[in-house]
């Protein structure tokens, strides 16, 4: 059993027990969330169910773990002939999601 779900403009494949990195919620870890922009599930007994874009009645609950940041990218700006050079460095925020259940 798996879904499919939209978070923060991407969509992620989540099954019963994984671990999902998406944009940061502004809640607590420990408190449940559910994404209700579920794109497409497949049930215990094999059947695909799809949606046009979403599918209506279809959740994904799961508990947020932990307010996480990404790896550090570092951006290098220069303009030649001109001694001009700027580096910046940026982190993304972003929230760990333990799936627990799928509700079609």
């Amino acid at each position: 059993m798996f879904a499919i779900v939209e978070a923060g403009g991407r969509q992620e494949k989540v099954t019963p027990g994984a671990v999902v990195v998406v944009d940061r919620l502004d809640l607590e870890p420990g408190t449940a969330y559910t994404f209700d922009r579920v794109l497409l599930v497949e049930n215990a007994a094999g059947d695909i169910l799809t949606g046009a874009p979403y599918l209506t009645g279809a959740t994904v609950t799961g508990v947020i773990e932990e307010q996480t940041q990404g790896k550090k990218i570092r951006v290098f700006k220069m303009k030649r002939r001109k001694t001009e050079r700027k580096t910046m460095g940026h982190r993304t925020q972003s929230t760990r999601v333990k799936v627990t259940a799928i509700n079609a």
